[in-house]
């Protein structure tokens, strides 16, 4: 037993290792990703671990391991629980044998997601427990009491962290390895496995026993604790804002909820019946204080705490107030970064992403766009991209702005790995309905968002082993594309004369822009390159490609701005050389 510094992924590998689990999978995502990155390096202790190409496929895994006898994880962010709702619904009907927990990583204040969820809704939605952990620690306990609640119950638990608590870092005790009782070993049984109406409509009933089971059991466990302080307020509340709820109200009496659902109803009337004031503070959805209050217990909630963002201290102090009445003075931004320009994100630069927003921008072109790096394309001073909706959706729907009747051509982008995802089907769906969209595939060789993770396209598992590298040509012309073209984006004139000539075409087409992503492929030796002030007439085309290498600078004629290339930054793609219409810029 020994004390360590974990982030809250850190926990949730450790505490998988330490429970026995035996598999790992999952889709790469923030704030989920590392998880899995660090349950891999226990390979050796005989923990198996994959990248699978959506969190579906993951979860089906899963399942199918648990079923076995093995104990498992599976892992996502909480718009891959969208993608994997199909088979979590039906598992938590058939239910599993090994222990099986499902770690989402939902997103409060949407640091870097498309959207707000609350995954507590799937947890009442497929009627199964879902654990809240408030720290590093409680993230490696709650992944060993989530596997024994779901041997003890024979159901899927969700594990649902935030950005706040899997990002953060606090000491965590370690303990050794314990493996599980279960024999791994499929049993056939198919009135337990299939669930055809006939022996479905049994399981349906077994389900609602099961989550009656567990919310008794939720009233007596230490999951769920109460702890009394002044009893003039009671506070209800769960997860990482259990930390914020002790820094705001010290003397407060709290019940803490680390088994959020199914509701611990005799454990919240308890402590409601010993506060004077019923407070519930949870982020996001009002999903305790709805239960709550349909218990006929009166509490304050959402018309004191917002349900939009984080509960960030400034947020935590306005909450205080409202419920003091009192006059708070919310810390200020420190006046020395008031004057600071904006940061916002841009493609790195060298980015292989970039030529084809550049190219894109010369044509009238609606272009429907995915989820990764290249969403940026949306941003100044390219602004070549016109909706985001989902992963694979950059593909999908063109074929809905064609047929809607717009009259312009359509252009779908979507990355390698998203492509891999759930581009495909996609893509069938075009050829099969006779659209004519264009789809941009921007092959950058790894699933570049998230960190740097292998895909079915990179020939490298999870595991570190060579495996068969997956064929995007080969994939596209299987749904029967016959327009397949493969370029390097950073010869611009040739990725100049493909757009133009398949944006003419009558018939599905598809270019895969094909360049490893410099952040993991860099160059050695890049020798950067620079603008001729002779040559320059400052026309500033090079700075349209919106490359971070490139910057205005005062020149000493006059105090005129003129482009200057920072030789830190500068990749050498030799973009900006291309688009340089006076050959100002030199190197090789």
């Amino acid at each position: 037993m020994k004390k360590v510094l974990m982030s809250g992924n850190e926990a949730i590998a450790r505490g998988a290792y330490e429970a026995g689990v035996t598999i790992g999978c999952g889709y790469p995502g923030t704030p989920s990703t590392e998880i899995l990155e660090n349950l891999v390096k226990y390979k050796e202790e005989g923990v198996y671990c994959e990248w699978a190409p959506n969190e579906k496929v993951a979860m089906e895994v899963a399942a199918a391991a648990a079923i076995t006898g093995a104990r498992v994880i599976v892992t996502m962010k909480h718009v891959g629980l969208n993608v994997a709702a199909d088979p979590l619904m039906t598992l938590a009907y058939i239910g599993v044998r090994g222990g099986m927990v499902i770690c989402v990583g939902d997103d409060p204040g949407m640091h870097s997601s498309q959207n707000e969820q609350d995954t507590r809704n799937y947890a009442r939605f497929a009627k199964i427990p879902v654990l809240e952990p408030s720290d590093s620690q409680e993230m490696k306990d709650f992944i060993g009491l989530g596997i024994e609640l779901s041997e003890k119950f024979q159901t899927p638990v969700i594990l649902r962290g935030t950005t706040r608590v899997c990002h953060s870092r606090s000491l965590v005790e370690t303990r050794e390895r314990k493996m599980g009782p279960v024999k791994v070993e499929f049993e056939r049984n198919p009135q337990r496995w299939v669930p055809i109406p006939a022996w479905a409509r049994s399981m349906r009933v077994k389900v609602e026993q099961r989550l009656h089971d567990a919310a008794e059991f939720g009233n007596t466990s230490p999951l769920n604790r109460i702890e009394w302080r002044d009893k003039s307020l009671g506070i209800v509340t769960s997860g990482v804002v259990y930390q914020y709820v002790r820094d705001a109200f010290p003397n407060a009496s709290i019940l803490k909820l680390g088994m959020a659902f199914p509701f611990p109803d005799a454990k919240i009337r308890e402590f409601a019946a010993g506060v004077g004031r019923l407070l519930v503070i949870e982020e996001l959805d009002s999903i305790l204080e709805e239960h709550i209050l349909a218990m006929g217990i009166a509490c304050d909630g959402r018309n004191l705490v917002p349900g939009i963002g984080e509960l960030i201290p400034s947020v935590m102090a306005k909450i205080k107030a409202a419920v003091e009445k009192s006059d708070i003075t919310v810390p200020k931004p420190l006046p020395v970064a008031a004057d600071l320009p904006g940061r916002p994100p841009v493609l790195c630069p060298g980015c292989p992403h970039r030529a084809l927003f550049y190219t894109l921008k010369k044509h009238d072109v609606i272009v429907t766009g995915d989820i990764g790096c290249y969403s940026l394309g949306v941003l100044k001073p390219l602004e070549r991209m016109d909706t985001i909706l989902c992963m694979g959706g950059g593909i999908s729907m063109t074929q809905g702005v064609q047929r809607a009747g717009e009259k312009r051509k359509v252009v779908g982008v979507v990355g390698d790995s998203t492509f891999f995802h759930s581009g495909i089907t996609g893509l069938l769906n075009i050829v099969y309905n006779k659209g004519t969209s264009l789809v941009c595939i921007l092959d950058n060789r790894t699933t570049a968002m998230t960190g740097h993770q292998d895909h079915p396209g990179t020939g490298k598992t999870l595991m570190g082993e060579m495996t068969r590298e997956a064929s995007i040509p080969e994939l596209v012309r299987a749904c029967g594309v016959k327009r397949v073209h493969t370029v390097d984006p950073l010869h611009l004139a040739e990725l100049d004369r493909l757009v133009a000539e398949e944006l003419e075409a009558d018939e599905p087409s598809v270019i895969i822009t094909r360049s490893p992503c410099l952040l993991k492929e860099r160059k050695k030796n890049v020798v950067s390159r620079k603008i001729n002030a002779d040559k320059c007439k400052k026309c500033k085309k090079c700075i349209g490609l919106g490359c971070p290498a490139i910057e205005l600078s005062a020149t000493s004629e006059g105090g005129t701005v003129a482009p200057v290339i920072n030789p830190l930054l500068c990749n050498a793609c030799n973009e900006c050389k291309q688009v340089c219409p006076f050959g100002a810029i030199e190197g090789e």
